[in-house]
């Protein structure tokens, strides 16, 4: 049985002598020395015609050729004989089919039976209502078993199990994977394997069930900015994941909004934003209605303005950051700066900076210092220290890499200001990486980013602004050296308050043609400080879709001064913003 003929179209160099014939059943089908069969010739004749094609039998006049197996692309075929006018076009869909066997051939009924997909382990749990409780300001997840099942990624292929998720997961340290593994807990396909050294393959199913304990994340509700018949547009508080994904599940905005409408109703998110940041996000109520947003975010026609809260005074006017952006470890969601990565761009524009110390009347308050000998000196030493106060930036990504804003920000010097990864001293050195696209160190940065959380606390190291207090750094996401006394895995602490996002805000998301526009308020962070003033909302004037649109028309203005001048450039002249 060959399956070639099928892939692809009959030679044309055919004899004129050679004639198949094709009968219009669908159990018959035109290809290369498949086996003959005998037909009625009252009951087939009306069915049949004749063409030609390319063989290596002489046909009988009575006899087609019956497919063992399902036809492979029958669209291609059916289409090479419309184009050679062997056969008329149809108005029917073309479908695959299973052609009857031939009852004689005991190679077709000997043939073994497919072996079907895996079994895999499953847990029952599925508890409604969601086991959720809320103390201290957070939203929490009583602990539940739960099962992972995913098959082999591709750069899992030929490596030992325990290698995988001592390399891929740092939920847990390996001591208990290897201890699962012993257990029965961590099987695949199905199966529990004889040592932690299994080699796993291509198209297997690894499955973990385990004790699950879920992080907190702000009790704060899930704020709606527009609600129709097909999407919904929230206001996405900081902290929450999207999707459930890693070490939560519940605690996602999927599993929450649908706790708070139904367990049947599926919410569909249109667009992606971090766990850390907040802002408008697009939930559609039916598939069709997310498809049609996702297409359009994705075709880059709708345009996307965050706001970010940064170190230092930002410079003035239009920034523009074009610098490449390329991921250097999957598994710490770590992204650099690098000439080889993908290209990126964003613009960014200042609304406002506000000092360390806020005045009076023209004159600075009096600054008491309270830091100890040793915070002087450590300080000292940083350089990013002597970027004082903090800046509101507004940024308009033109491209839409992962991390994108947070590299832009870190590569200018000027990193978001709470930011526990691109902000961080311990893990980018005194100068937080400003202007770096080296990659000579890239392995130690992923090093010490590595370590981050698990025996230490897990802070920006940036906090140096007012608006932190120091209990609050004290206040973070750390083991404490208890475990669940069931499972017995390593229990965290609740994350402080600067822990559960970033200063980073989706603000707004409007349509480049402008039939819609979704906004959300400014955060409380972006605010100005007690005592000081500054801007409550964005202005026009502050606006960096307005250079967009500038540098767009004066693209248009470059297109036309190639022409003659007519009537209506004045009138087009006029529509320039500014």
């Amino acid at each position: 049985t060959k399956t070639d003929a099928c892939n692809d179209p009959p030679d044309e160099n055919v004899e004129k002598s050679e004639l198949w014939e094709l009968v219009g059943a669908t159990k018959a089908c035109i290809v290369r020395g498949w086996k003959l069969r005998d037909v009625n010739p009252k009951e087939d004749a009306k069915q049949t015609s004749t063409l030609k094609v390319n063989s290596r039998a002489t046909c009988h006049p009575y006899r087609v050729y019956e497919a063992p197996i399902s036809l492979a692309s029958p669209s291609r075929v059916a289409a090479y004989l419309v184009r050679k006018g062997l056969r008329k076009p149809s108005n029917m869909a073309l479908a695959a089919f299973t052609p009857i066997a031939d009852r004689n051939d005991d190679r077709q009924r000997d043939r073994p039976e497919p072996e079907p997909t895996p079994a895999v382990l499953t847990t029952p749990a599925d508890p409604w209502p969601r086991p959720y409780y809320f103390e201290d300001g957070l939203r929490k997840v009583h602990p539940y078993h739960f099962t992972y099942n995913t098959y082999c990624k591709e750069r899992w292929r030929g490596r030992e199990l325990l290698d995988i998720f001592a390399t891929e997961f740092r939920d847990r340290p390996t001591a208990y994977y290897k201890d699962a593994i012993e257990r029965g807990n961590v099987v695949i396909n199905g199966k529990p394997v004889p040592t932690p050294n299994h080699i796993v393959n291509n198209g297997d199913v690894i499955s973990h069930t385990l004790h699950r304990h879920e992080p907190p994340v702000t009790a704060q509700a899930i704020g709606i900015v527009h609600e129709d018949n097909d999407m919904i547009v929230i206001n996405k508080p900081a902290g929450v994941p999207v999707h459930p994904a890693g070490r939560y599940n519940y605690n996602s905005i999927v599993e929450i909004m649908r706790a708070e409408r139904s367990h049947a109703w599926n919410p569909l998110p249109c667009n992606r934003l971090d766990r850390l940041t907040s802002g408008v996000m697009f939930i559609g109520k039916n598939p069709k209605a997310a498809e049609k947003i996702s297409m359009q975010i994705q075709s880059r026609t709708v345009k996307k303005e965050y706001i970010a809260r940064v170190i230092g005074e930002f410079p003035e006017g239009d920034i523009v950051c074009e610098q490449p952006v390329m991921q250097i470890s999957p598994k710490l969601g770590l992204n650099r700066a690098r000439a080889s990565g993908k290209d990126a761009k964003t613009v960014f524009k200042r609304l406002a900076y506000y000092p360390p110390t806020q005045k009076s009347n023209g004159t600075p308050e009096r600054y008491t210092d309270t830091r100890t000998e040793k915070e002087r000196l450590r300080e000292s030493k940083m350089v990013w220290k002597a970027k004082e106060g903090h800046s509101i930036v507004r940024c308009l990504p033109v491209t839409g890499r992962t991390h994108q804003l947070r590299v832009h920000l870190q590569f200018l010097g000027h990193p978001i200001s709470n930011d526990p990864i691109y902000c961080n001293q311990r893990v980018f050195g005194p100068n937080l990486a400003a202007g770096d696209a080296a990659s000579d160190n890239d392995e130690d940065i992923i090093s010490r980013l590595s370590k981050m959380g698990k025996s230490e606390i897990a802070e920006a190291l940036a906090y140096h602004d007012e608006m932190v207090e120091e209990y609050n750094k004290k206040k973070a996401e750390k083991m404490t050296g208890e475990v669940c006394d069931i499972c017995e895995t390593p229990l965290y602490s609740d994350p402080g308050a600067h822990e559960l996002g970033i200063y980073l805000h989706a603000k707004r998301y409007a349509c480049q043609s402008g039939k819609w526009e979704y906004t959300s308020p400014l955060p409380d962070w972006a605010l100005p400080p007690p005592g000081m003033l500054g801007p409550t909302e964005t202005t026009k004037e502050t606006d960096p879709l307005e250079l967009d649109k500038k540098l767009e028309v004066m693209q248009q203005i470059q297109e036309r001064s190639s022409q003659p001048f007519i009537e209506d450039d004045a009138k087009f002249l006029g529509t320039m913003p500014g």
